[in-house]
């Protein structure tokens, strides 16, 4: 029986419970990350020819049947702050565990900082192999998630403070965005990051949420000195106006320095910063609104210029960049992506706009034909 990627992999025990029901066998199947301890007669009665296990921990006469079977078994890895094998993306309450008590030091994103600070040069293959099966289960993870939707770029630097005009507009915009049936990623970090997908968040909500979360988040209007408390502001509103909209954030801990936003109703973290920037913006296929930055935004505004001009992503898509004076004067990125434009289709897909008010106009602008 012929079965689509997804229809294969099996992420919970429901699912496992489902594929043995209808399908008697779990020979097609991968199982990523799911505690089989308690599915021991299953396995042992069952036929597991070319499954593939990932991650998922059984009991010892468990794992020798099915690896007698053929199939291919890939083991939990002992203390790792991260499951290289992890089945979906990350939440803001998983990654931030235990911030409301204790410091962020001891949060899952802190410790997993930590293991990729001592183990990226150290010229381990067991490390460098670790890290690479986590990115790539991320990817996969992502790809599920954003099936079938219309996901617009956000992108800025992570200096813009809590408590700013700038913030609070790049809050509306992501707010508005999402109402208007967008999902809204970001690069998942602090500044302009975090206000797109705290507007996003507060998009169900009425219009008064908005202004009153940004007052709360003012007391802390940087994650220095202070990361905790920049944190535990961020979950204070989360708790005040729980269940808010959906966004999604793409940071990494190449950067473990930023921590990611707590808005973002889905993480993807990566350890690998040139994976997670292409991803982030090859999955933009509504368009990238840019916010001012620095270095960082400017690398976004051409790597997502490249495939639009080569053309190897089909059509092009919008780039909206905001605020003339910071893209022709302070970092004058605009006139060489205009004149990389220049005679090909992309030239009608980008844009300069005043203020953040102006995107999501002149990011839903037609194409000229």
């Amino acid at each position: 029986m012929a079965t689509h990627r997804q229809d294969r992999e099996i992420h919970s025990l429901d699912e496992f419970d489902a594929a043995l029901t209808s399908h008697g066998s779990l020979s097609p199947y991968r199982i990523q990350s799911v505690d089989l301890t308690d599915r021991t007669f299953a396995l042992l009665s069952t036929s597991t020819t070319d499954a593939v296990f990932l991650g998922c921990p059984m009991q010892p006469e468990a794992a020798a049947k099915v690896r007698a079977d053929g199939a291919l078994v890939f083991p939990p890895v002992p203390h790792l702050p991260f499951d290289p094998y992890r089945s979906r993306l990350y939440s803001p309450e998983e990654l931030f565990e235990g911030v409301t008590t204790h410091p962020y030091a001891e949060t899952p994103d802190a410790r997993s900082y930590d293991w990729f600070q001592r183990t990226k040069g150290n010229g381990d293959i067991f490390s460098s192999m670790l890290r690479s099966l986590h990115d790539d289960a991320i990817s996969d993870a992502l790809d599920e998630h954003l099936a079938d939707a219309r996901v617009v770029g956000v992108m800025g630097g992570h200096q813009m403070g809590r408590g700013t005009d700038a913030y609070a507009g790049a809050a509306r915009l992501g707010r508005s965005l999402t109402r208007s049936g967008l999902t809204v990623a970001t690069g998942g970090g602090p500044g302009a990051m975090e206000a797109a997908n705290l507007g996003a968040y507060t998009a169900p909500f009425l219009d008064a949420v908005l202004d009153e979360a940004l007052e709360l988040l003012a007391k802390a209007p940087s994650f220095t000195p202070s990361v905790t408390e920049w944190a535990r502001a961020a979950f204070e509103v989360r708790a005040r106006w729980p269940r808010g909209g959906d966004s999604v954030g793409i940071p990494t801990w190449f950067y473990g320095h930023e921590p990611p936003n707590a808005f973002a109703a889905r993480i993807g973290k990566y350890f690998a910063n040139a994976t997670r920037e292409d991803g982030l913006l090859a999955r933009s296929n509504a368009g990238v609104v840019f916010l001012p930055g620095a270095a960082g935004t400017v690398q976004e505004i051409f790597d997502s210029a490249t495939p639009n001009f080569y053309g190897s992503r089909g059509e092009p898509t919008p780039m909206v960049l905001v605020d003339r004076a910071h893209w022709t004067e302070r970092l004058p990125a605009w006139p060489l992506l205009r004149t990389l434009a220049e005679g090909r289709p992309m030239a009608a897909r980008i844009a300069l706009v005043d203020s953040i008010d102006e995107a999501p106009e002149a990011l839903a602008r037609p194409a000229v034909a």
